[in-house]
């Protein structure tokens, strides 16, 4: 019997990708880059704010002006991550189901802790009570680690767990903490990149993620 679901954040729980965008362009801009488009940015997402902005720099960046550049980003992201960012349709008659029907909850993001906190708060707060962001000194996914956290913290065991994310960095991450893996198709991610990671389990809506994981429960 499952006991517990570990939800990736941006991509699977939140359509973070607009606010995201805004941000990359916003320091982009700042240091004279050109800027990037939104389809450019949702293929540099899944491994946290660092890279994103790794990748959204032209080659001929140099270390500083990257490291300016992310610098900007978390700034003006900290005040700007609310501005389109919206859950997706269906999200929290899930979560509240699944809450009803007895499992615990956690969220692991590669997503910087002081906005993963933020936003999990506001939006999810009354459903999910433990919310693993980036920090210093914590490997990111699809490294275990965050996932064993939230799973120490929930008292569950890996194969008592389920993980459900939208990429490929998710379906990696819960194969390297040995949990069962469900990938969702309305994410960042299209169908043929989610199967090319062997994924076993898709879903394309929440009501289908519900009605599984309810089945499960009760296995």
């Amino acid at each position: 019997m499952k006991k517990a679901i570990v939800f990736d954040l941006d991509g699977t729980l939140l359509n973070t990708l607009d606010d995201l965008c805004d941000s990359t362009n916003y320091a982009l801009a700042a240091l004279h880059f050109p800027p990037r488009t939104l389809d450019e940015v949702r293929r540099f997402v899944g491994n946290g704010i660092r890279k994103l902005i790794e990748r959204a720099v032209p080659d001929t960046a140099s270390a500083e002006q990257t490291e300016e550049c992310y610098r900007v980003f978390c700034e003006h992201y900290k005040h700007n991550m609310e501005n389109k960012t919206k859950e997706y349709d269906g999200i929290s008659d899930m979560l509240s189901a699944l809450q009803d029907a007895g499992y615990r909850m956690a969220i692991v993001t590669n997503k910087a802790d002081f906005a993963a906190q933020e936003l999990c708060s506001t939006l999810f707060g009354k459903y999910v009570k433990t919310v693993v962001g980036s920090v210093d000194g914590r490997p990111n996914k699809p490294a275990p680690d965050g996932v064993y956290y939230a799973l120490e913290q929930m008292g569950v065991t890996p194969d008592e767990a389920v993980f459900v994310g939208d990429s490929e960095v998710d379906i990696q991450t819960a194969h390297n903490a040995h949990l069962d893996a469900v990938g969702v198709l309305w994410g960042f991610r299209d169908e043929t990149q989610l199967r090319a990671t062997g994924v076993k389990t898709l879903v394309r809506t929440p009501k289908e993620l519900k009605n599984m994981l309810l089945k499960l429960k009760s296995c």
